[in-house]
């Protein structure tokens, strides 16, 4: 079957990136769907007219992503180089953390225009019920009773779909702002960043051992030049015809061919220099982001360090509150007492006088 939908749909945009998948448990940690980059294209079925996002990777060929696009769905850029949308229907957020923020783009503005693509595709699909509920009614033949009722079910359950995942959406978004959304992608861009450092790693040492090979072969042909123009200069000195001539300009041309070859070889050094440069600037980005994080791991563990303290000193104004009321309470019934007391001296007094 798949296959077959393979068949109908045509892929319409493709761009490489990092999939990832929000962790079911805890709502808030992202899960590397794929190990390196992969191919996440977008592709249209003409038949149905539907839309879809798929990615497939690893070595058994399986399905990273199969996504159904819908007029509700949005993209999300949360860094320069990191975007999300919620599936509702997968009950997952995908995550793609791309190479350069210019891909990131493109793909921001294709799901855009994907989306109002599957919008527009929804609303003529519900005018062209309405228009055959219209037609079916006004036939003649037709009970008009079960014209009505059909369409009017159709929309409803269309409605019913809609309201059921405006809810979904606003419970995910929910959920994602409850989460540390500048961890996420603080953790989604060292990934990034570390794949692309094992990549320059590997590439800086095949450049190292390139280098040393090139330069052995630089000192060869130095050496060689030197005898060649030793043998030139010997030549001039003697000032032969002839046979010498001949000879002269052989080494002459076999020199320019050196000396270019020379040139050929320092513009590759300089090349590897300049990756070498690149390379060390991705470090650069690497350490600034490990610093970071662990930057944001130390103000949450200030905060909760301070939500600690608060609930303790409420706990403690509780129960200080709770023990003035209590002495409150003792203070009014000695006062109660007091007062009896009184009121019975003064009755005492009263009895004295009127004797």
């Amino acid at each position: 079957m798949y296959p077959h939908h393979r068949e109908r749909e045509q892929p319409i945009f493709s761009a490489r990136a990092h999939v990832f998948q929000i962790d079911p448990a805890t709502k808030r940690n992202w899960i590397p769907a794929s190990k390196h980059a992969v191919t996440v294209s977008f592709f249209y079925d003409a038949n149905r007219n539907v839309y879809r996002i798929i990615s497939v990777g690893g070595t058994k060929v399986r399905a990273i992503i199969n996504c159904s696009v819908t007029p509700s769905m949005t993209f999300t850029k949360t860094s320069q180089k990191f975007g999300q949308w919620a599936d509702s229907r997968a009950n997952t957020v995908y995550g793609l953390g791309f190479a350069t923020e210019q891909q990131l783009h493109q793909f921001a503005e294709k799901f855009k225009e994907v989306k109002d693509a599957a919008r527009l595709a929804r609303e003529k699909s519900q005018d062209k019920e309405l228009a055959n509920t219209a037609l079916t009614i006004a036939a003649p033949q037709s009970p008009p009773v079960m014209c009505v009722n059909g369409p009017e079910d159709k929309l409803f359950r269309s409605q019913s779909a809609d309201i059921t995942l405006s809810s979904e959406k606003e419970r995910i978004k929910k959920m994602l702002s409850e989460g540390s959304i500048c961890e996420m992608n603080l953790e989604a861009e060292l990934f990034t960043l570390q794949d692309s450092n094992s990549k320059l790693v590997a590439a800086l040492h095949e450049a190292n051992a390139n280098v040393e090979q090139w330069k052995k072969q630089l000192t060869a042909y130095q050496e060689e030049t030197e005898r060649l123009r030793d043998q030139v200069a010997e030549l001039e000195a003697h000032g032969g015809h002839g046979p010498s001539d001949l000879l002269k300009d052989e080494l002459t041309q076999s020199l320019e061919e050196l000396e270019s070859l020379l040139k050929a070889k320092d513009e590759e050094i300089h090349i590897l220099q300049n990756k070498k440069a690149e390379y060390h600037d991705m470090e650069h980005d690497r350490d600034e982001a490990i610093r970071r994080l662990r930057e944001m791991e130390m103000r949450n563990s200030e905060l909760e360090r301070r939500i600690q303290n608060s609930e303790q000193n409420l706990n403690n104004s509780l129960e200080d509150r709770d023990r003035m009321d209590s002495e409150i309470q003792r203070a009014i019934e000695i006062l109660d007492i007091k007062i009896f007391d009184l009121n019975d001296l003064r009755q005492s007094l009263v009895k004295l006088i009127d004797k």
